[in-house]
């Protein structure tokens, strides 16, 4: 017989739903913005897309299988792990993308004059397949023992069972909080997003000085080669900041149960953290939409070609960029 469903959880449900209905057609969007964009088809952009896979992932697969947690199916152990394992990869792969937009950021502004012939499409793809892998590796670590099966065992033969355990399927009781705080939190999490926040002030230095000096740069105009360069900047700085607001919380919270074991947490604390994670996936082609031209653009024409059936004109390869914010 299913478990049966709260209230609470209806609306915990409810609320997940709405954030997947959001988040999956805003990053197809992304996506396809790139596709028929030919000047969305740099490095950065490349990044960006493997961004909003991941985003996509977490709205078409990982809301459904936190939904499922929620509820509480009994399983066998290996498969409730299974089931949490997967906001670990899309989550390592975020984060990872992310670092590499904000080095391709520094390596623009640094090097301009030999940016293109040093980030080339071949190693833009080379570098997000190598995100993937690693984000995989670090994601199933879980898979390859650090997790709580052998607590788990103990109990279950204590209860004069035999067998691989069947439990109440909860992330907590399948993924070692050692594995969350030390290795996910403290190694491939917190560090990252230490060196994102340094690569973005040097980006903004960097820019800033070259804006004082006008100095010369590929593009011919260094006002308006900076001056593009800062809005994108700060558009991608606005990306990593959301990212940091949203997945700090839960990670802090991880910490409060692994160091303080008998702390309280709110249980309506715990679903606003997850809220938030969840939530990321949506904010993403938002701000790409109020912040970078390019992808306004190109929304409003695929709305136009494709939803109103009133075919928009051709897009500007380069469309004039808005006066960077000062």
């Amino acid at each position: 017989m299913p478990p049966s469903i709260s209230a609470f959880q209806a609306a915990y449900i409810g609320i997940e739903v709405l954030i997947a209905l959001v988040s999956v057609p805003g990053n197809m969007l992304v996506i396809w913005a790139v596709k028929v964009n030919q000047a969305l088809r740099d490095a950065t952009f490349c990044f960006i897309v493997s961004l909003a896979v991941a985003d996509v992932a977490v709205g078409a697969l990982v809301i459904p299988l936190a939904i499922l947690i929620n509820i509480g199916p009994q399983t066998y152990f290996h498969t409730c792990l299974m089931v949490a394992c997967p906001v670990l990869i899309l989550t390592q792969s975020s984060i990872l993308a992310l670092l590499a937009i904000a080095v391709d950021r520094y390596l623009r502004v640094k090097i301009p004059l030999r940016y293109k012939t040093v980030v080339t499409p071949r190693r833009a793809v080379v570098a997000i397949v190598g995100c993937w892998i690693l984000s995989f590796v670090v994601g199933l670590t879980p898979m390859f023992g650090w997790n709580n099966l052998s607590a788990v065992e103990r109990a279950w033969v204590a209860n004069g069972s035999v067998g691989e355990p069947v439990i109440k399927c909860q992330f907590e009781k399948v993924i070692s909080m050692e594995y969350m705080v030390y290795f996910n939190f403290f190694v491939w999490v917190l560090p990252p997003l230490l060196l994102m926040v340094f690569i973005y002030l040097e980006v903004f230095y960097l820019i800033r000085k070259q804006l004082n000096r006008k100095v010369s740069a590929s593009s011919g105009d260094p006002q308006k080669y900076y001056g593009k360069e800062l809005k994108i900047a700060k558009s991608l700085a606005l990306i990593l900041f959301l990212f940091a607001l949203s997945w700090l919380p839960l990670h802090i919270l991880n910490c409060i149960t692994l160091f303080c074991p008998s702390c309280h947490k709110p249980r309506l604390l715990m679903y606003i953290a997850i809220f938030l994670t969840h939530g990321n996936s949506a904010m993403n082609p938002i701000v790409y939409a109020f912040r970078i031209q390019k992808f306004r653009v190109t929304f409003l024409k695929i709305w136009n070609d494709h939803f109103r059936c009133q075919p928009a004109p051709p897009i500007d390869e380069d469309p004039p960029e808005e006066r960077p914010d000062d």
